[in-house]
């Protein structure tokens, strides 16, 4: 893993994104007991030239340091990989804010509970749901940050839904 985050970060050092940070269910495991994924998530914050957006270049760099291209996933130093461009206002959000974590030696960042919170809420399939009760229950999670982003981002008719499930 520590192979892999540090090509990650060389994305950003070297120019290709703005930003790169961990979501998904990898980014989980910083504040909550393990559950089972295949890959991890990288959420990139890409410069947008006046061309459009493109990946190229940054699975270009990738591949030169060994990735290999399956499906909508690269294997990078022998972690599935899913790199994500921001795509929306609460991603873009939740990579600017993103904390700092190590894994081993390597210095990652990592979106912040609440806002792993959000785009699951967001995004809103049963795994979701169930990656959202295990961080409630088992992570340190600021109450009025939490409420703070789902007012901004329009998820507090959600939020409601899923707090009245039985």
């Amino acid at each position: 893993m520590e192979a892999t985050l540090t090509i990650l970060n060389e994305l950003e050092a070297d120019g290709l994104v703005e930003r790169c940070a961990i979501g998904g269910a990898m980014a989980g495991f910083f504040y909550a007991e393990a559950v089972v994924t295949e890959d991890l998530d990288a959420f990139v914050l890409l410069k947008t030239p006046a061309t459009g957006v493109t990946l190229t270049a940054i699975y270009d760099f990738l591949k030169q340091r060994g990735a290999t291209v399956e499906r909508e996933h690269l294997w990078l130093a022998g972690t599935l990989v899913q790199l994500i461009p921001t795509f929306d206002a609460l991603t873009e959000e939740a990579v600017h804010e993103a904390v700092d974590q190590m894994v081993g030696q390597v210095k990652t960042r990592v979106m912040r509970v609440e806002h792993l919170i959000a785009i699951a809420l967001k995004t809103g399939r049963a795994k979701d749901h169930a990656r959202i009760a295990l961080l409630l229950d088992e992570a340190a999670i600021e109450g009025g940050r939490l409420q703070e982003i789902l007012h901004r981002h329009g998820l507090q008719d959600r939020w409601k839904k899923f707090n009245l499930k039985p």
